[in-house]
């Protein structure tokens, strides 16, 4: 890994964390993206038109406001989706906070990472809470037919954390197996 990219250690040796840091780290990250996400997809619904594209940046980043009824990339369950993806959600949302409370203050990483998936759970949450008719997605990226789903806030949040999970704990293994050899 390169000098310039300096991600927090598993093993940090800078000082831990107190119990309500952590809460402030978890509060905080998810709070922020909790309220940008439900801000966004207010403007969304209320400015774009459904299902329209609005080009932003030609084809390549338009703006769609869509409702997905199912899950990521528009997995369908069928007429249960919704609640079937709230119990899921819920179910998440309380071992990501379990896994949250039980991670080490030092690993910084994974509590970002951690926050940060949770965020987006909440926030797609709220949406199938407050509307049968699914989650507000609205960001449109791709080249003609060849498009991305669309997709909002909180599913970045998902996607970044679950990419920072997949580090925090990818260096752990590497710290794990240094200490075996």
């Amino acid at each position: 890994m390169s000098d310039d990219l300096q991600l927090p250690s598993v093993a940090a040796a800078d000082a831990e964390l107190t119990d309500g840091q952590k809460a402030m780290i978890y509060g905080g990250i998810s709070g922020s993206i909790i309220a940008l996400d439900q801000a966004t997809k207010y403007m969304a619904q209320e400015i774009l038109p459904p299902y329209q594209p609005i080009p932003v940046l030609g084809e390549v980043f338009r703006l769609t406001f869509i409702y997905n009824p199912g899950a990521a990339f528009g997995l369908n369950v069928g007429p249960m989706s919704r609640y079937i993806f709230l119990g899921l959600t819920m179910a998440c949302v309380v071992v990501l906070y379990l896994w949250f409370r039980t991670t080490p203050a030092s690993d910084r990483l994974r509590l970002i990472a951690i926050s940060l998936v949770s965020a987006g759970a909440i926030g797609n949450f709220i949406d199938r809470v407050r509307s049968s008719q699914g989650v507000i997605d609205f960001f449109d990226v791709g080249i003609g037919a060849l498009r991305w789903p669309v997709f909002n806030v909180a599913d970045i949040g998902v996607t970044v954390g679950a990419l920072l999970l997949a580090i925090s704990l990818w260096r752990e293994e590497q710290v794990a197996a240094e200490d075996d050899a």
